[in-house]
C-alpha cells in the first residue's frame, strides 16, 4: 500500500513541478535539498522535533520554545523557504532547523535515521500519513499543538471521513484552539479524551526586541508624517492598499510601509509602486536624505519591529479572499488595526476583536481610505482602538501554559525539566 501511495506521491510531484518552476520557481528551487534530507548543520541528540510549515507557525514555535528548558535538545522544520529563513532567525541558535523530508522513505528514513528525534509537535496540523506510519513504527508520541480546522478542510475532511481513522489515530493528543476546533475533530472520529482546547498560542508570540536604529531610520524617513503600515500584504492586494492611500493624498500626507508576506513578490511589488508615480525606497538600500511615498519592506523578520511606530496597520491577506494573518503583532503594541473581510483562518481572533470594537473592519479598498482618513483626522479616536487591542491580547493569554500542561503527561516533558 505505502509503495503505491508513494509512487502516487512522486506523480503528483513530478506534474506539479513545472507549474512551480514558473511560478515560483526561484523559492521553491533552494527547498528541494532540504527536503531531499540533505542536511550539513550539527545534529542534536534525541531532540524534541517540531515542525511549523511556514513564518506563523515557526512564531507560534518559538514561543513554545522560549517555555522548554534550554538544556533540551531542539530540531525545527519547516516546508517553505520564508519559513525556514524565520525558523534560523529566531530559533537558529537553539534549535537544528531543516527542512520537512519529502513524503516518500527515500528521503524521510535518512531523516529519521540522522537526527533519531523522541518525539514530535506538529503545529497546527500539516498531517502526512507516511511520515507519521514511519514516525509511529519508531514508537514516537506525536501531538498536534496549536490546532485548528478551518472551514474549508473541515468541508473537505468530512468527505474523506472514511479514510481518516488511520491518520488522526496516529496523533496521541489534541492541543486545539477553540470549542469548535475540538467538536470538529470529535465529529471527524478522534476520541474526545484525545482533544483538548488549550487556546490560541498566537495569543503570546514570542517577544520582539527592540530595533532602535531601524525604528529610529523610518521615524525620519516620515519626517512629521504619520506612518501607515500595510503588513502581510498578498497577491492582488497591494492595489487596493495603494488605491486607498492614493484617496489620502498619498505621501504629501502619510509614510506607507509595504510588506509582502513573500519577499520573493517585492519586485514585482515595487515595479506596481513606481507605476504610480511613487517615490519607493526599499528597506535593503535605504539611505539618508531620502523623503519617500512609500518604504518596501523587503527584509524578514522586522516587521513586527516596525509596528512599535506605525500610527495605523491594515493587516494584509484580508482584502484577498486567502483567510487573513495574524494582527496581534499590531495589536499588542497598541497600534489601531484595520483588516478586510477575510478572516476565516483566524476566526476566534476576529470574533474577539469584533466583540471588544478593538480594531475596525473594510470592505474594501474604499472603506481602507476611509478609516485611515478618520485616524489621521483624530490620532486620539485611533489610540483609544489600539488601546482596546492591546487590551484584548493582555486578556487572552494563558494558551501556553494551558499547552504544556497538555504536553506534559504525552512527550514526558517533566523528565526533560529534571534531567
Amino acid at each position: 500500500m505505502w509503495i503505491v501511495y508513494q509512487l502516487v506521491a512522486m506523480l503528483a510531484m513530478i506534474l506539479a513541478a513545472p507549474f512551480l518552476l514558473v511560478q515560483r520557481g526561484r523559492h521553491y528551487l533552494r527547498t528541494i535539498p532540504g527536503r531531499l534530507a540533505f542536511y550539513g548543520g550539527p545534529v542534536p541528540h534525541s531532540p524534541l522535533w517540531l515542525h511549523a510549515v511556514s513564518v506563523g507557525e515557526v512564531g507560534v514555535a518559538a514561543t513554545l520554545i522560549q517555555a522548554l528548558p534550554p538544556e533540551q535538545p531542539l530540531l525545527v522544520t519547516t516546508i517553505t523557504p520564508t519559513g525556514q529563513e524565520r525558523a534560523q532567525d529566531l530559533l537558529g541558535d537553539r534549535a537544528a532547523i531543516s527542512y520537512l523530508p519529502y513524503e516518500t522513505d527515500l528521503a524521510i528514513q535518512p531523516f529519521l535515521r540522522r537526527f533519531r528525534p523522541q518525539s514530535l509537535i506538529l503545529v497546527e496540523g500539516d498531517l502526512w500519513p507516511l511520515l507519521l506510519a514511519r514516525v509511529k513504527r519508531r514508537r514516537l508520541p506525536v501531538a498536534v499543538v496549536n490546532g485548528r480546522i478551518s472551514d474549508r478542510s473541515f468541508r473537505r475532511m468530512k468527505r474523506l471521513r472514511p479514510l481518516l481513522g488511520p491518520l488522526l489515530g496516529r496523533v496521541d493528543g489534541f492541543a486545539v484552539q477553540t470549542d469548535e476546533d475540538r467538536r470538529r475533530l470529535i465529529e471527524l472520529g478522534v476520541s474526545a479524551k484525545r482533544v483538548r482546547r488549550t487556546g490560541n498560542l498566537k495569543f503570546e508570540p514570542s517577544e520582539v526586541a527592540p530595533r532602535p536604529s531601524l525604528e529610529s531610520r523610518l521615524t525620519e524617513l516620515a519626517a512629521g508624517r504619520q506612518i501607515l503600515i500595510a503588513g502581510s500584504t498578498m497577491h492582488g492586494e497591494e492595489g487596493l492598499v495603494l488605491d486607498s492611500f492614493g484617496q489620502l493624498g498619498g505621501g504629501k500626507r502619510a509614510l506607507l510601509v509595504v510588506a509582502p508576506r513573500h519577499p520573493e513578490r517585492c519586485n514585482e511589488v515595487e515595479d506596481l509602486l513606481q507605476r504610480r508615480d511613487l517615490v519607493v525606497l526599499r528597506r535593503s538600500q535605504w539611505t539618508s536624505g531620502e523623503r519617500p511615498d512609500v518604504v518596501l519592506l523587503d527584509s524578514l523578520g522586522e516587521l513586527a519591529a516596525l509596528y512599535r511606530v506605525a500610527d495605523a496597520a491594515f493587516i494584509g491577506g484580508t482584502l484577498v479572499p486567502t483567510g487573513g494573518h495574524n494582527p496581534l503583532e499590531a495589536a499588542r503594541f497598541g497600534v489601531p488595526t484595520v483588516v478586510g473581510p477575510s478572516m476565516e483562518n483566524f476566526r476566534e481572533i476576529a470574533e474577539i476583536f469584533d466583540r471588544a470594537a478593538a480594531w475596525e473592519r473594510a470592505a474594501d479598498a474604499a472603506q481602507l481610505a476611509t478609516v485611515w482618513e478618520q485616524w489621521l483626522d483624530d490620532p486620539e479616536a485611533a489610540r483609544r482602538i489600539g488601546r482596546r487591542g492591546a487590551e484584548v491580547v493582555a486578556e487572552n493569554r494563558g494558551a501556553l501554559e494551558n499547552t504544556l500542561t497538555f504536553l506534559r503527561p504525552l512527550l514526558a516533558l517533566d523528565k526533560a525539566e529534571t534531567d
